[in-house]
């Protein structure tokens, strides 16, 4: 759970000032409800082609040599040490051990050619499009940030009446490390953009090894996103109380200040207690209704229950969700270290079950064509292999994986050289996807938003949609 800070103290009913803003909804929900999100944006300038986005972020960099570009022909100390097998795509190899995902590449596209020179373990690049940010490990969230995709969907008015149309599973980028990480946040738009962020307390399926170290203990996290604040206490009367406390606790303030800003935050506190009760959204977050049949397909894992969380929230007409692969242990795909064992036993099998499932889902709940799917890392790993059996950072060159009505199936977009290296023809940079899903959504590539001095600034940095990818 996130903390908010401020002084300490009681209301009349006993509940503490940091419990009703809380119920209020002022830390964790940003931009609520599509009915406010884009009543001084922009209309929206062509049909769209998709209602939702799901955007699955390999955080930590994802080995794509290793993964969806394999090089077989390759010195061993580049190729690695896992083998490659046929898809369901005539001349397309991927890794051994993603056998499910080979039958499905006849029906995605996949990007071989991501690149950007953003060296960090941020997803602030892979999120906003922007790259030409400090290149900072320890780059957190500001204020003064470019928003995130997520955001400028809501700030032109994506999504559906009665439900967030912004996500982020299953908790903020940094969680695990105490840290609030640049990337899916409103930014300079303003906090009302920032996405609702899901809580999760995932436990360990073991007790990690103290003889072994962060790269090598194959422990995974096993737990659900939670919605915010729904503890059993949180009934409907305990917060139709709490809403009259903080409408008193509010009243001088907005009989001092009747400004635009403090109009908004009535309505933004209205809409965080209008959420909470809301049976819909509760329901979008109930993982119980489903069939013990599905979780095992998904997985029971933190990512397995992302994914078919995130494919709940679609149904229930979020219009962008994002899942942020993180947990307390090994969590990432940040392989420095054992690179081969981490995706052999951790990762590569939570792919392999995962995306599947959803795939299967979307087109047999009817929500394929009204729904891009897009899984990508914040960066690629080197093509040598290192003294630790590892990959170290290698932004020049990754991959993205696109799914849905909206994109060719069966594409293969670039070629990157004999070493998954560069990229030898039609790069794309983190500002082209990011012009490619806004373009899908309905919303022109060329937009602009205002900055914190109204200044208009571009939305694809300059980015322009990848057309021979969409169907």
């Amino acid at each position: 759970m996130l903390t908010l800070l401020g002084p300490r103290g009681q209301a009349c009913d006993g509940v503490s000032r940091r419990a009703i803003l809380r119920a209020g909804g002022l830390s964790l929900f940003g931009g609520l409800l599509a009915t406010s999100a884009g009543s001084a944006a922009p209309l929206v300038k062509h049909t769209p082609r998709i209602k939702s986005v799901i955007l699955i972020d390999l955080f930590g960099g994802p080995s794509h040599i290793d993964m969806f570009d394999p090089k077989p022909d390759a010195p061993p100390e580049v190729r690695g040490e896992f083998g490659s097998i046929s898809t369901s795509v005539s001349g397309l190899p991927i890794c051994e051990h993603l056998p499910r995902m080979a039958q499905w590449m006849k029906q995605v596209t996949l990007i071989r050619t991501i690149s950007h020179p953003y060296n960090s373990h941020n997803p602030y690049a892979v999120m906003t499009g922007f790259t030409g940010g400090v290149d900072n490990q320890d780059y957190y969230w500001r204020p003064t940030d470019y928003p995130s995709m997520g955001s400028v969907a809501t700030y032109f008015g994506c999504g559906q009446l009665g439900v967030p149309p912004y996500i982020v599973l299953p908790a903020l980028p940094g969680y695990s490390q105490a840290l609030r990480r640049a990337g899916p946040y409103g930014g300079f738009l303003g906090r009302k953009y920032d996405p609702l962020f899901s809580t999760c307390d995932p436990k360990l399926d073991k007790p990690l090894d103290p003889k072994k170290d962060f790269y090598s203990d194959d422990v995974w996290a096993i737990g659900d996103p939670q919605m915010p604040s729904l503890d059993d206490s949180l009934t409907a009367d305990v917060l139709d109380r709490r809403r009259s406390l903080l409408q008193q606790f509010d009243a001088n303030a907005r009989l001092a200040e009747g400004s635009r800003a403090t109009r908004e935050l009535d309505q933004w506190q209205k809409s965080a207690f209008d959420l909470l009760l809301s049976s819909r959204v509760r329901t979008a977050f109930d993982l119980s209704l489903e069939t013990d049949a599905t979780r095992d397909r998904y997985g029971r894992d933190l990512f397995g229950s992302s994914t078919l969380m995130a494919r709940r929230l679609v149904e229930h007409g979020v219009s962008y969700v994002t899942i942020h692969t993180e947990s307390k242990a090994n969590g990432h795909w940040d392989t420095h270290n054992n690179n081969f064992r981490m995706l052999k036993n951790l990762r590569l099998p939570f792919i392999d079950r995962s995306l599947p499932a959803l795939f299967e889902d979307l087109q047999a709940r009817g929500l394929w064509d009204s729904t891009l799917v897009v899984m990508c890392g914040d960066m690629g790993r080197t093509p040598k292999i290192n003294k630790a059996a590892g990959r170290d950072h290698w932004p020049q060159c990754g991959f993205a994986l696109l799914a849905g009505g909206a994109v060719k199936p069966g594409c293969v977009y670039g070629t990157s050289d004999k070493q998954a290296a560069y990229p030898i023809d039609f790069p794309v940079t983190p500002g082209d996807l990011c012009a490619t899903i806004y373009h899908l959504l309905g919303i022109s590539h060329e937009a602009t938003v205002p900055d914190h001095l109204t200044r208009p600034i571009p939305i694809s940095h300059g980015g322009q949609p990848v057309w021979d990818v969409l169907a």
